[in-house]
């Protein structure tokens, strides 16, 4: 009976011992998940990505930190957005700011020169001194007039307001509306356009945004083809692309430079002083790729550009 009553003692503490280790087990795994939780949301408040843990945990530690790195590389990522968002808005800022100051101060001083009496007063019969400081103004407000319109398309293609509607239609009515576009200028400079595609050819492409971006390839060309040049675009079908070419008799751009002509607002150093914003090959490259095609450029110094747009087939 005692021997009974002795192993009912020893099993009661055993029991009692077993309930109170896992008992003060329990409260030390709950301790270190929080203290472990703690640190992982210090760190995230601190932005700091966490690291991925050295080995897969079954528990629900594993399970909670396999989370929580997931929304450190998510908040990362989206941080890393931000910021590019900011700088791609101050360095538009800046460009804006750059590109405006020229035409405000010219026509501020044109206006000031026809206020001034003395410049009256020395040609008081004389209209044409005012009728060229009314031209440089217009011209003057024409470019600004050319910048704002061409932001506007800018911010629409890449906020994707812009729509692109892929249809069959003849290429060859696509490059027509972009060459009469362009004809007046190149007529001024006596600039020669050869043209050489098929009619009967039709391509799946938006019409109006492609011959945009046509057009403001062409416009670069004859902006920097010496007068009496010539132009030549040509239309050829491959295996998956649709070739359009468009070579100029140009000045040529150097190489270490052929990557940078479509960055937004480039200008070459040479032609600084030429007519132009430096938006419009940018323009042509955004509309190709939201086609799912692409611009590649041929360039030699003295011997012309060749560029190449590619549109799938």
């Amino acid at each position: 009976m005692e021997i009974t009553l002795i192993l009912i003692l020893l099993l009661f503490t055993g029991i009692l011992a077993a309930s109170l280790w896992k008992n003060h087990c329990l409260k030390r795994d709950i301790y270190d998940f929080t203290l472990q939780l703690n640190e992982s949301l210090d760190d995230l408040m601190k932005d700091k990505e966490l690291p991925p843990a050295a080995c897969r945990q079954d528990d629900l530690w594993g399970m909670v930190y396999e989370k929580l790195c997931r929304i450190s590389r998510k908040y990362t990522r989206k941080s890393q957005e931000i910021y590019e968002e900011k700088e791609n808005l101050k360095e538009l800022v800046s460009d804006l700011s750059h590109q405006t100051k020229t035409p405000l101060a010219n026509i501020k001083l044109y206006l000031e020169m026809l206020s001034e009496e003395t410049a009256l007063a020395e040609h008081p019969h004389d209209e044409t001194v005012l009728a060229e400081y009314l031209r440089k103004i217009n011209g003057q407000v024409e470019k600004l007039a050319f910048l704002l319109q061409s932001m506007v398309k800018m911010s629409r293609l890449e906020t994707g307001t812009i729509k692109i509607q892929k249809m069959a239609h003849p290429i060859t009515d696509t490059l027509a509306a972009a060459i009469e576009a362009i004809l007046p200028q190149a007529e001024q400079k006596q600039i020669l356009l050869h043209v050489s595609c098929e009619e009967t050819l039709l391509l799946n492409h938006d019409k109006k945004w492609t011959g945009e971006s046509i057009f403001n390839i062409l416009d670069n060309a004859v902006k920097y083809t010496k007068p009496g040049g010539s132009i030549y675009i040509s239309v050829t079908m491959e295996t998956i692309f649709t070739k359009i070419s468009i070579a100029d008799t140009g000045k040529g751009i150097p190489m270490e430079r052929q990557g940078a002509v479509f960055g937004r607002f480039y200008r070459e150093p040479e032609i600084h002083d030429n007519e132009g914003i430096g938006i419009g090959l940018y323009l042509a490259r955004e509309i190709i790729s939201m086609q799912n095609g692409y611009i590649r450029v041929e360039s030699e110094v003295g011997k012309g550009s060749v560029f190449h747009i590619y549109l799938p087939n």
